[in-house]
This record gives C-alpha cells, structure tokens and sequence, in this order.
C-alpha cells in the first residue's frame, strides 16, 4: 500500500491488491467503491473481445526505485505482462499515471485499456448520502451532469464502442472535443485529463455502478497482433476548483503548450475570410421537403431565388450579414453522402443563386453528410448504387469489424442504406475525394462538409487490409488531421483563386464543434449543445478553451428537446452569443422561423419580430463594444450571478429544465481588459445580483460589466 499526497488530493494505492484504497479530496473522503486498477481489451483474429483486469494477474513484482509494478501470471497468457505506475510530478505537484503492455501473445490484439480504473459516488441527484457532485464531460462543447441514472435512458447514454459506429459515443476526437472530464463537488473538483500530444482515440466517459459512478478512460492502442503498447503520455490527476471552469483551466494550460498543428490564434491567422471576424446570421433551410425523411418535393424555398425577398428581409430586421446554409440540394440525394453534386435544378441555377447572394453582401453554404457510403436512397428512389458497388468492389473500402466482414451503417439509416467509408484506405480516399471535389470549384463560401463525421472524427475500422493498424488508435487522429487538412488547402486556394467565393475563402466545418486536432481545417462548424439538455445542463467549455482560436456557430438544434410551445430560440440565442459563436435561424418550408431543424410540427412558431429585434440588438453590441472579448477573446470564471430563471419540461424523459433569465460569461480582451457580458433574452426587464449589487436590464438587452484584473 502506498499512499501519496498532491496537494488537495490524497490517495492511497493497493498495487499488490490491484485496486484504489482510498480517495480523499479537501479533507474528505471520496471513493465511492471498488474497482480493478486497469482493464485490458484482448481482440482475438475472430473478432472476439476478451477482457482481463488487474483482478486476474496471479503474480506482482513492485518497481524499483518508483510507485507501482508489474502484473503478470495470467492463467491463459503466463508471457503477458502489464506495468502500472504512478508519480508525482516535479513541475505541477499533480498525479501522472501511466502504463503499458508486454509481450502480447501472437494472433492477439492489445486493443485497448483502461487505467486507472476509478469508482467515486453517485452523482448528486442519485445521492442519498450527501456526498454526490456532478460531472463535467467535453461532450457536444460542454455539458454538466448531476444525474447519471437519467443520462442512462436517454439516446446519449453510455455505450460500449463497437463497429458498425454510432454517432453519440462519447469518444474523442468525435462528440468529445477535448481529452479530459471532472467530477465536480461544490468544495472542490477532481481533474482527470489524457495529456497526449498525439491526440489518439479514446473513450472519455462514465456510468452507474452499484455504489457509485464509474469514470471510465479508455486508451485505444493502435496496435497490431503481438505488438506491445505504452502509453508514452501521463494520465493526470489534480485537484481543482469546484466550479467547471476550474477544470477546464487546467486542460486549457496542456492545450496552449501542445497545440495541433495548423492551429493558431486568430490575432494570427491571416487565412480566415473576412466575414468570420464579424458576426453573420446563419440562416438554413431545406429546398426540398420539410423534415430528413419527408417525400423530397421542392417547397416554396425553390427555385432558389425563391427565398431572396425573405433573406432580404431577415438581412435588413437583424441588421446582420447573411450565411445562406442550404439542406436538401444535394442533385443526387437529401443526406446520401459522399456524392453530392451536381445541385438540384444544376448548376447553372445554383450559381445564379451563389452570385445573387454575394451581390447583395451574402454568404452561401451547403450541408453535406460525411463518409458514409449510400448505396440506396430512402428518400429518392432513382438513386441506386447497389450494382456499381458489387461490380466495383467497393465494400473493400468501406469499414469492417474486428471479424473483418463489412456490415451495413448505422448512422442515418431512415435516410439512406450504405456503410461507412475508411477514408484511410486507398480507395476510399479517392471516393471521397472524387466526390468531394466538386466543392472546392464551387465558389461557396462554406461547406459544413462532415455532417455525421461529429467534431471532424472517423469511424471504427478494423480492417486488415487497408494499411492501417489492427486496432482503432491515433492513426485515426493522424490519417484525419491529413486529410482534413489537404481538403482545406484545396477549398480555400480554389476559391481564392477564381475569386467566386464572396470573401475569398472556403471555409470547411463537421456536425459539432471540430475536435482538438482538427480545429485547424474545420475552422467553423455546426454546434450542438441543445442536445445536452437531454440529460444535463450545456455549458461552454468549448468556447473557454479554445475561443482565442476558433469560433463556429449555434447550429440547426437538430433532435431539440425543449417543447416548442415554450418559444427558446431566443434563450439559445443568448446562450451561442455568450460564447462568442454565431448566431442560427432555421426556416420553414413557408420561409417562416422554425424553432429547430428536423421537426414536422409548426404549431407554435418563435416570436419573429422579438427574435429578429433580438439579433439585430446583439449585432449591433458586438460591433460597437463586444468584439475585443467576442472574437479571440479569451474566456475567463465569471463572477457569480445570481437571477430568476423559468422552468420547462424536457421532451421524453419528463425531467425539467430551467432557462436563466439572462445568461453571462466573462472575457479577458487582446488588451488585457476584462468584462463580464449579460444577455437578456427576455421580453420584459430582468432584474439579477452580480458582484454584490443588484441591476436590471432591459427586454432583449445586452451590457458589459468592466472587471478588475
């Protein structure tokens, strides 16, 4: 038994036993049960997942001269050797774990591990005991959650990675943005953060357990059958603050002095359009039907110049510049990626269009929907490749399972049949670049081009024959960043160079804000942090890490769980400007605001004079006094604010959810200044304490409140 002190943090380790002993944080004890100190995923050449823990070594010999040791003398693999160890760091006084595998049987894959392996108590409202907190997760920009039971019904439960992939894992680089999670109890935090430069796949994510909640981080090795793994990067452990804030400061401190590549601040990126620096207004609607899975009939909004006179109009009442986002143009298919063009009606409509917008200050922009392969349309019937992919042989190029057969996708499958693409094999590389190509000669000004791809990741292969590793790893990290990248280049030298493109540069993004190592080729992208509020509270994590480097915009709200007849579109408003994103409005079919994408039901349509008097109001504030701490600002703990708040119930579940009456962050400008921003997006006065002191702001308000240094 050892035990070790890092500041706050106590900790006593049972290595011959294999488990945590005991957890103490600010004087109290925080463990919440027991569990073997590591997990190892064994991937046999049929596809079966056999897993061994701590708990099944027969034999320890402790490390010289360090904190932790060797496991060995397990019963079906005696050669098999797993070193655990752990140290204080000399520079940050924090924990740092690290391990690695040995002498891995041939015709077996180390696929993955877990270490270490952490029970703490139940989240705060599953709590009986008192001492229940909450959980911060990087997942869709930010999201804190105190009911872990809760999260567990809904579709953004725990799951178990497996192919063929779903897009709700909670893994990185996907949904999770960044490496790292914290449980959060109201006197102090526990940081738990992957510092790896690599950026590799991992599973960051959490459960119920009897007795507590299980904080599960999974390395994804990478490796081939025999090859050995350690993870060459610590595993840290600190004690933070209890504020979420505090959590992702510690991260935000690794970030800044391991920054992927491509990635820089935009004080100094020279390569963003103009426009990316002002705030444009996202405007998205379908050309064809209403809803993902509707008959594909043209609507009111085509021909396209059909929706001019309502941009117009929306343009002049928001007192803003137009991102023109369409859906359902696709002239193949609606969501049947990869191939997307020729437009709908051809080109020579659609860049009637493209041309009338940038004549009148205009942006244009298009939905496309990943990596997926789309054999067979759901949605229109002439759209068949089911002949073309047997004779071509193209299920080699597709993602296979650890059993190496190719299965049919799981993602968006009411709209189209197919599989996922392996964008590292040869040939799936040059379909999505056949298919993709089009794009960068198009003379768009955006293409959210990895719509499904969440946060710019790939999906699950296993493949054995397409020159990557046996197991998932960092080589999806690194065959993405490529990619990613090489597609950026091309899109913004393409559309500087013909000058089509109203600013004189493409700009890529993904469904959900770009993950950490792709920030850099997806510099703006589809946000998703309404989903959040199906088991938790959205919190802008996102934005406090990575603000000075990247901004994206609030998003469709695909899968809203709010109820419409609440009218929230402002409340998200104000949510996307305080954290220095762009703001979003969907449209009808009828040319009408929508209260989100992917709805059939139009019975209580948002306030669209309060909602456009709303953003003009905000657009005017950001150009006049907010855009030093809104665009490359930095995000800073704000001071406490205390106000009312309004209480609606969440769709499915029946758990509510309440809406501040105003919503703040706080910034810290290129000029060191600080100020504390406070949006009301209420339509009558909305009277809140911040520093002591008590204000009211007017409907539809927004104000700066300057803060000492």
């Amino acid at each position: 038994m050892i035990t070790l002190t890092a500041g706050k943090l106590q900790i006593s380790i049972d290595f011959e036993a294999g488990r945590i002993a005991a957890l103490s944080l600010n004087g109290a004890a925080r463990l919440g049960g027991n569990a073997p100190l590591f997990r190892l995923g064994l991937r046999h050449t049929d596809g079966e997942l056999e897993v061994l823990s701590a708990y099944d070594a027969r034999a320890f010999e402790p490390l010289s001269g360090s904190d932790g040791g060797v496991y060995r003398g397990f019963e079906k693999y005696p050669e098999l050797t797993v070193t655990a160890s752990v140290r204080i760091a000399a520079a940050s006084g924090e924990l740092e774990w690290e391990i690695a595998v040995d002498h891995v049987p041939a015709g077996l894959v180390a696929e993955w591990v877990e270490y270490p392996q952490l029970i703490l108590p139940p989240t705060a409202d599953n709590n009986t005991a008192g001492n229940g907190g909450r959980i911060l997760l990087p997942y869709n920009e930010g999201v804190l959650i105190s009911d872990a039971v809760l999260r567990q019904r809904t579709d953004f439960r725990h799951f178990e990675p497996e192919y063929p992939s779903l897009g709700c894992y909670s893994v990185f680089p996907n949904m999770l943005c960044s490496q790292f999670m914290a449980y959060l109890w109201d006197d102090a935090g526990l940081y738990i953060g992957a510092h790896d430069p690599e950026r590799g796949f991992k599973q960051i994510d959490f459960y119920p357990v009897d007795g507590g909640v299980a904080m599960q981080l999974r390395l994804y090795t990478g490796t081939d059958p025999g090859e050995a793994y350690r993870t060459g990067f610590p595993i840290v452990w600190a004690a933070v603050a209890g504020q979420w804030q505090s959590a992702a400061e510690r991260y935000r401190r690794w970030f800044e002095t391991h920054l992927p590549p491509d990635v820089r601040k935009l004080a100094d990126n020279a390569d963003l359009p103009d426009w990316y620096a002002d705030l444009p207004l996202v405007v998205t609607y379908p050309v064809r039907g209403v809803h993902d899975m509707d008959e594909m009939t043209p609507n009111k909004l085509y021909p396209y110049a059909n929706a001019l006179p309502v941009l117009e109009d929306i343009a002049a009442a928001a007192d803003s510049r137009l991102l023109v986002l369409l859906m359902h143009w696709e002239g193949t298919a609606p969501w049947a990626p990869p191939y997307v063009w020729p437009p709908f009606g051809g080109e020579a409509e659609f860049n009637a269009f493209r041309d009338a917008l940038h004549a009148r200050d205009m942006l244009l922009g298009v939905y496309c929907s990943g990596f997926g392969y789309t054999d067979k349309s759901n949605l229109i019937d002439s759209y068949d490749r089911r002949e073309e992919f047997a004779a071509e042989g193209l299920a080699g190029a597709m993602c296979a399972g650890p059993d190496g057969i190719v299965r049919k996708s799981r993602i968006c499958t009411g709209q189209r049949s197919g599989y996922d693409t392996c964008p590292a094999s040869e040939t799936g590389r040059a379909i999505l670049n056949e298919a993709y190509a089009p794009l960068f000669d198009s003379g768009l000004d955006y293409a959210q081009i990895l719509d499904q791809n969440h946060g710019g990741g790939q999906y699950l292969c296993y493949s054995r024959t397409h020159g990557h590793p046996a197991a998932p790893g960092p080589w999806m990290t690194a065959n993405m960043r490529a990619l990613l990248s090489d597609w950026s280049r091309r899109a913004g030298a393409r559309s500087a160079a013909d000058g089509r493109s109203a600013a004189g540069r493409m700009l890529l993004g993904c469904e959900s804000a770009a993950a950490e190592p792709f920030m850099g080729s997806l510099p703006f992208s589809d946000n998703r942090f309404e989903l959040n509020y199906f088991y938790g509270t959205p919190v802008p994590l996102y934005a406090y890490v990575y603000h000075e480097y990247i901004r994206n915009f609030m998003g469709n709200q695909c899968c809203l769980p709010l109820p419409i007849a609440e009218d929230t579109l402002r409340d998200r408003i104000a949510y996307a400007f305080c954290a220095g994103d762009v703001p979003t409005l969907v449209l009808t079919p009828e040319g009408e605001l929508s209260p989100a994408w992917s709805t059939r039901d139009f019975s209580h349509l948002p306030d669209k004079d309060a909602a456009l008097r709303f953003i003009a109001n905000l657009s005017r504030f950001y150009r006049e006094e907010a855009k030093p701490y809104l665009y490359g600002g930095r995000m800073i703990a704000p001071l406490p604010l205390e106000c009312a708040g309004r209480e609606v119930e969440c769709l499915y579940w029946g758990h509510r959810v309440t809406l501040p009456a105003v919503c703040t962050t706080a910034w810290e400008a290129a000029d060191g200044s600080r100020a504390q921003l406070v949006v009301n997006p209420g339509l009558s006065p909305a009277t809140f304490t911040l520093g002591g002191n008590t204000y009211t702001l007017e409907p539809l308000g927004i104000r700066l409140f300057p803060l000492e240094n």
